[in-house]
């Protein structure tokens, strides 16, 4: 059985890491260099770097950020933000990165996905999916950084993902997203079916938190209000979970 994974993301906005709450109200938290460093002396297993203004603005991800990150880093980490075409893909692993998420582009577009895991492998291609509980369809899925409500349902969107060939699920429940009370754990239940793995995202605000959403079926677990501001360092986070029952590397795997 794979170890779970511990992992911090970053949006990045103006070259700068910034959070809010539910998608709003941005502030300002740092260098993604500076804290990518720190999260990667601290023993996360991988990082997140989404560039949330890319797609707004219609530009691809800032190349200069991820060349100095990867410079940094000894541990894989994913970017995501304003990912359109397959060349994106390629563009993105050339300057260092070891993933590459995509979310409204395949929402779109879903060949964008069939195409991608072709061109660099399905291991390279993470499908970000932003959803909010919907009375009509369970939960509906938002793009555009989660200000543009689409057609799809979560579920059978997340199951053609995976069919389409992504080799992962970044899942976040907006609703949940900077709150502090915990994860949809009836969304990753549900998640937990797919034959892929799933990163639980959105809601973290303890330790337990971690650990239900583990123990729902989730392979990894992402926050960053709680790791950006030093609340809950990833040290005493993997410990606690294993001495829980839940198999984690002490050491973050090393990329290099």
């Amino acid at each position: 059985m794979p170890a779970k994974r511990v992992v911090p993301c970053l949006d990045v906005k103006d070259g700068r890491v910034v959070k809010g709450i539910q998608f709003q109200n941005l502030r300002d938290l740092g260098s993604p260099v500076e804290l990518a460093r720190r999260y990667d002396a601290e023993g996360a297993d991988e990082v997140v770097f989404l560039d949330i203004s890319a797609g707004e603005e219609g530009r691809s991800t800032q190349a200069d950020w991820v060349r100095q990150v990867a410079r940094e880093l000894t541990i894989p980490f994913t970017v995501g933000g304003g990912v359109t075409g397959p060349e994106d893909f390629t563009r993105l692993l050339r300057h260092g990165a070891d993933k590459v998420a995509v979310n409204t582009a395949a929402a779109r577009n879903p060949t964008l996905v069939r195409m991608a895991a072709a061109l660099v492998g399905s291991q390279c291609v993470v499908a970000a999916v932003d959803v909010k509980r919907d009375p009509e369809c369970g939960w509906r899925v938002f793009i555009k950084g989660g200000k543009e409500a689409t057609d799809l349902s979560a579920l059978p969107w997340l199951q053609r993902l995976q069919e389409l060939g992504a080799g992962e699920i970044l899942l976040t429940s907006m609703d949940r997203d900077g709150t502090l009370e915990g994860f949809d754990l009836e969304l990753l239940r549900e998640a937990a079916k797919l034959k892929i793995p799933v990163i639980a995202s959105g809601g973290a605000g303890t330790e337990a938190h971690f650990l239900e959403a583990l123990e729902a079926g989730a392979d990894a677990v992402l926050a960053a209000t709680l790791f950006h501001e030093g609340t809950l360092p990833i040290g005493r986070l993997k410990r606690f979970l294993g001495e829980r029952g839940q198999l984690m590397r002490l050491e973050a795997p090393c990329k290099r």
